[in-house]
């Protein structure tokens, strides 16, 4: 029993947008949409699928406009629907959505670094700490898990969502989320068994 797998999950990412192109924070559902990369990157994905023959027995997608033009191409693919998954939403931003990096960092010195080095402890800045996002994702991924026992799955997300993944199965700390390096387009695979849990691969970025 230690050694049966329960379900393997391949975490999609959702190609690139604007905002993902300039280095912004989101937690928008309705936008930005696929850029013209994020366009090609989500066709490298479905070309990696083919390539590899990677079965499935079910496909779900988060909520947002991006994922959901992304697991459109997929599932088509694969000639078969997908499921919104409304909880599988990115980590709310607070005050910091649609800002890049640089301007968090000029607007909000203190509050990145806490937000780096104390992602457990409440801010002001109305947004989600490191470990209750965690939480809440790996809350979703075990119920998916229960309800795929035996199967093979695909999930259409965003990079922070698949950080969180990993972090939540292989029970990394909170503060170690943001050195977890997740693009665009990427593939990342998790083998889910009774009592533990075995990342396959990381950010694997088709060519």
């Amino acid at each position: 029993m230690y050694f049966k797998r329960r379900c393997k999950i391949t975490f999609l990412c959702h190609g690139a947008t604007i905002y993902s192109e300039e280095g912004r924070f989101s937690d928008a559902l309705n936008y930005p949409p696929l850029s013209d990369l994020g366009v090609e990157e989500t066709e490298n994905i479905v070309k990696y699928l083919r390539d590899r023959a990677i079965k499935n027995d079910a496909i779900y997608s988060s909520p947002a406009l991006r994922t959901k033009q992304s697991a459109d191409m997929i599932a088509g693919f694969f000639k078969q629907d997908y499921e919104v998954v409304d909880e599988l939403t990115p980590r709310k931003c607070g005050s910091w959505n649609g800002k890049t990096y640089e301007q968090i960092l000029a607007k909000f010195p203190d509050g990145l670094t806490d937000a780096l080095i104390n992602p457990d402890e409440e801010k002001a800045l109305g947004g989600e700490t490191n470990q209750d996002f965690i939480k809440r994702i790996k809350t979703v991924i075990d119920g998916l898990v229960e309800r795929n026992i035996g199967n093979r799955i695909i999930i259409v997300t965003h990079p922070d969502v698949i950080q969180a993944a990993i972090c939540g199965a292989l029970e990394i700390p909170g503060d170690k989320l943001f050195k977890i390096y997740v693009r665009t387009g990427s593939a990342t695979q998790i083998s889910y068994f009774e009592k533990w849990s075995s990342l396959v691969y990381c950010d694997h970025v088709p060519l």
